[in-house]
């Protein structure tokens, strides 16, 4: 028996195909044959459709006895035997090439059925991503939102912190030019808010500062050592009460006390202790308004004060150009026989810086680019009005400000005034002029004028350091033909983290009378610190 090999084409359905095949032509006893599938993979899949194929090709063959019948030749027997041989053959040929007809379409009917399933599963898998997917977009979205929740607090917890202190800024200057940059210092590093129990809207702060000096005075004959709480910005504690009645309102009270025993502009030679001043400087309530300004009702400030005193050089602790607030009580000798006379050194020098604090009605415009006005009315039929700007820009940063004042005085008219201060801000240098003058009926015009030259530089990494020379001249003060003049060197250390600063200065007081007794100079050392809480 010959054998014959043949090769399958590989793929899927190949070795159903050479396992039917073979179990087939074992049935019809043919040749051995033997398969060799092209490739490695087969696939059992549509053996039913295999074995039709071959019940097909069988069934063309009649069957023949396997035996010679009795009584027959044996000739006949032979030819018989091939006969079926034949048939036999035939029928493989036939179901081979049936095969091989139909081998394509079970590959493509297999790869579709697999390529569904592979197309569900792609799906499944895509339905499961997409669900996934949502679901991170959904975390996402909750994580985003609190996140802005937690930013929303923050921030509004941020402008409420700032809406106090602007407010606090606000009740003492409308802006920095307007109570002078020298009064922006006078402010502590930062507000506290305490319980109030103002309702629950309304939030309380408390701030303030102790400054305390010693100066050591020589008025020509004896010199003396004066412990003092500076004029220039005596010891404080400052109450300030806010509450946002919306995002455009904001409602303010403040109350303020000067708590400073042995002021420096009361004692002099003769009375070198005095009472305590327990002062209230400000009682206010006030309403403010992005859009239409700010509306104040109390004492404080009025509109004009502050308009002579602007200065950015940051030694106005101790130095600026109301020169009288370091010792202004000290006496001036007589020159021929040393004896004190009843002219103080508040009387020889004045910044016509307006009148002070009242009980007014203060009425603040908003700023339009840099610009905005004040203006009050007080008792006595008094008032005034102001004009302040600041701004900065090129590497300058400058404020000014002028006011004008009815003081309603016997012999006196209007009074005016006004300061400029200009800082570079790279180099520290600093420029400050300021000038006053009223108006008299009885004599000539009293006029001051107040110059300075600083530097602001970071010498040390705790904190700036301020230098400033400055000239003050006043004339037809304390009476008409008197002049008197002042030359100031002040140097200022702050340390930033703890909010104080240390001070140094000298200053020289000289008053020319116009009449006798002419007097001597003095000169004042002062030595402090000013501490903020």
């Amino acid at each position: 028996m010959s054998r014959v090999n043949l090769w399958i084409k590989e793929g899927k359905g190949s070795r159903i195909i050479a396992s039917s095949l073979s179990r087939g032509l074992r049935k019809l006893r043919c040749h051995r044959i033997s398969f060799y599938p092209v490739g490695k993979e087969y696939f059992m899949k549509e053996s039913s459709l295999i074995h039709s194929l071959y019940l097909a090709s069988a069934a063309i063959v009649p069957r023949f006895p396997e035996r010679p019948v009795r009584g027959q030749g044996a000739g006949k027997v032979d030819t018989l035997q091939r006969a079926k041989v034949i048939c036999r053959r035939s029928a493989f040929i036939v179901f081979v090439a049936l095969l091989l007809t139909v081998q394509p379409f079970l590959e493509n009917h297999v790869s579709a059925q697999e390529k569904t399933v592979d197309d569900e599963k792609i799906e499944k898998l895509e339905q499961l991503i997409k669900a996934q997917q949502q679901q991170l977009e959904s975390l996402q979205q909750q994580l985003n939102e609190l996140k802005q929740t937690a930013a929303d607090a923050q921030i509004e917890h941020e402008n409420t912190r700032k809406t106090i202190k602007k407010v606090a800024e606000d009740m003492e200057r409308r802006v920095d030019t307007s109570s002078t940059a020298r009064i922006a210092l006078d402010q502590p590093p930062g507000d506290k808010d305490v319980t109030s129990g103002g309702g629950e809207r309304m939030r309380l702060s408390i701030n303030g500062f102790v400054n305390r000096a010693v100066n050591i005075v020589d008025d020509g004959k004896d010199t003396d050592a004066y412990f003092v709480d500076i004029d220039d910005a005596e010891s404080r504690v400052n109450f300030v009460g806010t509450a946002r009645a919306s995002d455009d309102l904001t409602l303010g009270t403040r109350i303020e006390l000067a708590i400073a025993p042995n002021k420096s502009g009361n004692v002099s030679q003769v009375d070198q202790e005095v009472d305590n001043i327990f002062e209230q400087r400000w009682t206010e309530v006030s309403l403010l308004s992005k859009r239409f300004g700010k509306l104040s009702l109390g004492k404080g400030n009025v509109g004009a004060f502050g308009t002579t005193s602007v200065d950015l050089s940051r030694t106005g602790v101790i130095s600026y150009s109301s020169i009288i607030d370091t010792a202004g009580g000290m006496l001036f000798r007589q020159t021929s026989d040393d004896e004190l006379t009843d002219v103080r050194i508040g009387d020889a020098f004045s910044n016509f810086d307006g009148l002070l604090r009242k009980n007014r009605l203060r009425y603040d415009t908003p700023t339009f680019y840099g610009f905005h006005l004040s203006g009050s009315a007080f008792s006595d039929r008094r008032y005034d009005g102001a004009l302040w700007w600041g701004g900065q820009g090129y590497g300058f940063k400058a404020a000014a400000g002028a006011g004008i004042t009815e003081p309603n005085e016997d012999d006196a008219g209007l009074q005016y005034g006004g300061s400029f201060s200009v800082l570079h801000e790279d180099t520290g240098l600093n420029v400050t002029l300021s000038s006053g003058k009223l108006e008299r009926d009885d004599q000539s015009d009293p006029y001051n004028f107040y110059g300075k030259i600083g530097w602001l530089r970071n010498f040390f990494p705790f904190g700036w350091t301020a230098l400033g020379v400055d000239y003050t001249r006043s004339v037809n003060l304390p009476t008409e033909n008197d002049d008197s003049y002042s030359i100031g060197v002040a140097a200022v250390q702050s340390f930033e983290k703890y909010g104080t600063e240390v001070y140094l200065l000298y200053r020289l007081h000289s008053l020319d009378r116009d009449v006798e007794p002419s007097v001597h100079d003095i000169n004042v050392v002062s030595i402090g610190t000013r501490v903020k809480f």
